[in-house]
């Protein structure tokens, strides 16, 4: 009874951060936009100014990219610290259930790892990767209906406790599981609408080209400064880098939903939400699904450059190898990450009947 009452506490106290963490963000945005809006007429001043100058070689300044962008990040860290203590708890406790429901059976102090006591005694941390193996297992032959594909899963994941990266694979695992939640989560809503609005599609994607061309180790200096060293900034870098996929795929199977089946449900009276559930999202689960396979390839491709910045798992390995100029492990660890991506490909692979 006291455990149920603890637990309660905490999560009242968690969503009371939450709440607080939301309501300071709306306030600063809403002055984001009137400080936006006295510097905007100032900025462009300076630009007509500039622009002639720089061009019959009156003036050798350069446009300041890089200051703005730092001074733009100096002013969020600045006055947006509740949002970014809030997001960064919101995705700290994430990513902890998820990775302590990988590598931990149910028990005391389940989430924080620390004085871990499991509940039952048959289902203990020695046992539990053979229970997260099955489901793993289970759930490939409800996907793919194949039991060869099980029998990889299986076999992959026992190489992985053979190899004694079960621990830092779980890890990684983690990262991967929560930028997938994060990044479908975003990505398939957006994905929805701008399939209905093809100007907001046009006007967006030069962000998401930027987004995926930008180089990746950029994307860690202003998760650094928001968030501080540890697996939270390895996230948001690998959501930044990975979201555009899921945008895109969702977009194209939206917008390529067969004609006559958009007419049949029309002429049968179906409301735009009915379309939408029962005709369109039908139609582009494949690309759906092919989205989700490209979000945890590319998830998984970051869990190195996430390790530069504090996050644990298996990019640790091959960064001490790096350093050490140790083969062995670098190609331990390597192979253990093609492995991984082989079983989640296989897993979440989309074949067209």
């Amino acid at each position: 009874m006291d455990r149920l009452v603890n637990t309660i506490a905490t999560a009242d106290n968690w969503l009371a951060q939450v709440f607080h963490a939301i309501m300071m963000s709306i306030g600063f945005i809403a002055h984001m936009i009137v400080d936006f809006v006295w510097w905007l007429p100032g900025a462009v001043w300076w630009f007509v100014q500039w622009l002639p100058a720089r061009l019959t070689g009156a003036s050798d300044m350069s446009l300041p990219v890089g200051e703005t962008a730092e001074r733009g990040f100096e002013y969020l860290q600045s006055g947006a610290n509740a949002f970014f203590d809030g997001m960064s708890d919101v995705f700290g406790a994430i990513i902890a259930t998820v990775e302590a429901i990988l590598m931990r059976p149910p028990g005391e102090n389940w989430i924080r790892g620390r004085g871990f006591e499991p509940q039952f005694e048959f289902w203990n941390e020695a046992t539990h990767p053979f229970v997260v193996i099955l489901a793993f297992a289970v759930i490939a032959w409800i996907l793919q209906r194949n039991w060869k594909i099980s029998l990889l899963i299986v076999v992959g994941f026992l190489f992985v406790i053979d190899q004694d990266y079960w621990e830092p694979t779980m890890q990684s695992m983690a990262l991967v599981l929560t930028a997938c939640i994060v990044c479908m989560g975003v990505g398939v809503p957006i994905g929805i609408a701008v399939a209905h609005r093809p100007k907001l599609y046009r006007a967006i994607v030069p962000v998401l080209d930027l987004m995926q061309t930008l180089p990746t180790f950029v994307y860690l200096i202003p998760a650094i400064v928001f968030f501080g060293i540890g697996t939270v900034p390895g996230l948001i870098a690998t959501v930044v880098f990975v979201l555009p996929a899921p945008i895109r795929l969702t977009q194209l199977g939206i917008s390529s939903t067969p004609t006559p089946l958009l007419e049949a449900a029309q002429a049968f009276g179906a409301t735009r939400r009915q379309v939408l559930w029962k005709v369109e999202l039908p139609s582009a689960l494949p690309q759906i699904m092919a989205g989700l396979n490209q979000t945890i390839m590319l998830s998984l491709s970051m869990v190195v450059i996430a390790a530069l910045v504090g996050a644990s798992g298996l990019g640790v390995p091959v960064l001490r190898a790096l350093g050490q100029v140790n083969t062995a492990l670098g190609f331990e660890s390597g192979f253990i990450i093609v492995v991984v991506a082989i079983m989640l490909d296989r897993m979440l692979r989309v074949t067209k009947t």
